[in-house]
């Protein structure tokens, strides 16, 4: 039997391999290279794709197999013309090599079912290889259970990250890889790309590859695009479900929902990892859903197609979905500004968008859309903006759009259109963002926590300290501002606290350092039917609102005297934690410094 292998199997090792096996040599009476497949291999070589420095390698390992087995090599047929080359895609490469295995009276091998196929019709006898089953890989030896990525680097230490996000450690190995050593890795990476299910090379160009080999995710670097040859490999440690994250019922809510929603965060803080347990849960919920990808790393269900950039150009995926209509689709890795306008697209033709951006701050990720879209319809594409850190959820944004006057703006005529950012769970307003002549201004409405707050703590102490002790009248008091304090008393107190001519009320302004108003104090309003009236404790990282046992694992609304706050489920001890992060605790604390009460209801 005289053997002529096309392209496919030679760049890929599938043909090397296949010369170990005895059943196949002891038949064997010569291999045929067709020209045209040595031509294919260069063009990809001179172009720096890996392709073509694997097919080299292979060329020069199928000849040394040849000697060892005794096996004559030889190269037949013409070298085809750069315009045949160019049309390798076409078919053009594949009918040479045919032609060669004809003349010859050869059979062809081959890993092309088209190519196999073809060559059946024309009577040439060939030999389909299949695709590689799943083995263990060379890359793999570097990582453990607990590894996120490996990075491998010519003549520098090998490191590997460990842990999660948030807590993640570098691990250095004990010996330096040569170059040679990294291509060899390289090949076996790219060689099982070409053959194993569920795996493919995203990017071949000259001195870089991405390849998704199964679970890993691997970029490959050489001069000139990169210093030194490198690898770098990353695999997803633990998929996740929204079920492990914990979130509050009001999200869940919301996510049912919502239908323009961004997912942002710095790198490695497992923003993909919760768009992908958000595209199952939504694949759950029986609605249909999509990917847009690339590379296509996102790892979930069969069910879930995941589409990478059609022919290079997201924009064309995106046409494929209009057409498709899915109920739910994840953009991952948003960043360059086609990126941002596909997805605006998509969701006003009414295609629900799951979009994951790179953000330091909440903010950032809807200034990522200014500029590229216009201001007035963002809110119409981002309803919900989940920002992710240390692998946890760490704040939700709600957007609004209004007609109002900016704030610390006061003239009526000033009024214009608005994109209002609010925490998603108190509502408080956070940012104002909107045009200024020519700029688009991100406004934050409140200043830092630290900045006020001990301020007025310390103003209403003293203040209260010294009623309490030359007093001892009832009283109620209310931070106005920074620098006035609202004390409310009985209409009978007024004039002792005023003093004559005012001289009782200016002495306590110059003992504390501000301005007072004194006002009649309001009858208290009767308790309303339902409430139920709650203690606080406030620590240093967090408020804690005690309540009886009877309340445990029921589900409480909280009220600062007639404000809606949050719905909380209780746990086990009674005692419900808010961190000194969350909006709410900070309302907490200022509405009871201020003589509010705060409530539950069941």
């Amino acid at each position: 039997m005289i053997a002529v292998p096309d392209t496919s199997v030679v760049v890929d090792g599938r043909f090397k391999a296949l010369l170990r096996d005895p059943d196949f040599v002891k038949d064997l009476e010569k291999i045929v290279i067709a020209e045209a497949t040595v031509a294919e291999i260069e063009h990809l070589a001179n172009e720096g794709k890996s392709s073509g420095i694997s097919g080299i390698a292979e060329l020069k390992a199928i000849f040394n197999i040849s000697k060892e087995l005794f096996i004559p090599l030889e190269y037949y047929g013409k070298r085809p013309t750069k315009y045949e080359i160019a049309g390798a895609k076409k078919g053009d490469i594949d009918a040479i090599i045919r032609e060669a295995a004809l003349d010859a009276g050869a059979t062809l091998v081959t890993g092309d079912l088209i190519q196999k196929d073809i060559a059946e019709a024309k009577g040439i006898q060939s030999i389909y290889l299949a695709p590689y089953k799943k083995v263990k890989l060379k890359i793999e030896d570097f990582f453990d259970l607990e590894t996120l990525s490996v990075h491998l680097k010519d003549g520098i230490m090998p490191a590997r990250k460990k842990g999660k996000p948030g807590s993640i450690i570098l691990d250095k190995f004990d010996r330096v890889y040569s170059e040679e050593e990294l291509k060899e890795i390289s090949l076996d990476i790219l060689e099982r790309a070409r053959t194993t299910r569920d795996s493919f090379i995203e990017l071949d160009e000259k001195g870089a590859s991405v390849v998704q080999l199964q679970e890993y995710r691997i970029v490959i670097t050489s001069p000139p695009f990169s210093d030194r040859f490198e690898i770098t490999a990353v695999r997803p440690v633990r998929k996740l479900t929204l079920e492990d994250y914990n979130l509050p019922e009001q999200l869940m809510k919301r996510l049912e929902t919502a239908e323009g929603i961004l997912i942002a965060g710095a790198p490695g803080m497992g923003k993909s990892t919760f768009a992908q347990a958000l595209a199952e849960y939504y694949a759950s919920l029986e609605k249909i859903v999509k990917t847009m990808e690339k590379p296509r790393d996102l790892n979930v269900q069969p069910e879930i197609t995941q589409y990478t950039a059609l022919e290079g150009d997201m924009a064309k995926t995106g046409d494929i979905l209009l057409l498709v209509r899915p109920d739910f689709t994840v953009f991952d890795e948003m960043r360059v500004t086609n990126d941002f306008k596909i997805y605006a697209d998509m969701r006003l033709a009414g295609v629900g968008m799951v979009g994951v951006v790179h953000a330091t701050k909440p903010v950032d990720a809807i200034q990522r859309f200014i500029g590229r879209i216009e201001l007035g319809i963002i809110p119409q594409l981002i309803d919900t903006i989940i920002f992710i850190k240390n692998g946890e959820v760490n704040q939700v944004l709600d957007l609004e759009f209004l007609v109002k006057v900016p704030h610390g703006m006061n003239e009526a005529d000033l009024a214009r259109p608005i994109v209002e950012v609010k925490d998603f769970y108190s509502k408080t307003p956070l940012y104002e963002i909107y045009t200024y002549g020519e700029q688009v201004v991100v406004m934050p409405l409140k200043a830092k926590r630290k900045e006020t707050s001990p301020m007025k703590r310390l103003a209403l102490s003293k203040l209260k300290e010294r009623l309490n002790s030359e007093l001892g009248m009832p009283f109620e008091l209310e931070a106005v501002s920074d620098s006035r304090i609202a004390l409310y008393l009985r209409n009978d107190d007024i004039p002792s606290i005023i003093g004559k001519e005012g001289k009782n009320i200016r002495a306590l302004e110059n003992a504390i350092g501000f301005s007072i108003d004194v006002r009649p104090m309001e009858k208290p309003q009767q308790e309303k039917k339902g409430r139920i009236p709650v203690d606080v404790d406030f620590r240093e990282k967090y408020i804690l609102i005690n309540l009886e046992k009877r309340f445990a694992r029921k589900n409480v609304k909280i009220f600062l005297e007639d404000s809606y706050l949050d719905e909380i489920n209780v746990p086990k001890s009674g005692k419900i934690k808010i961190s000194n992060k969350n909006p709410i605790s900070e309302l907490i604390e200022e509405g009871i410094m201020n003589g509010k009460n705060l409530y539950i209801m069941l």
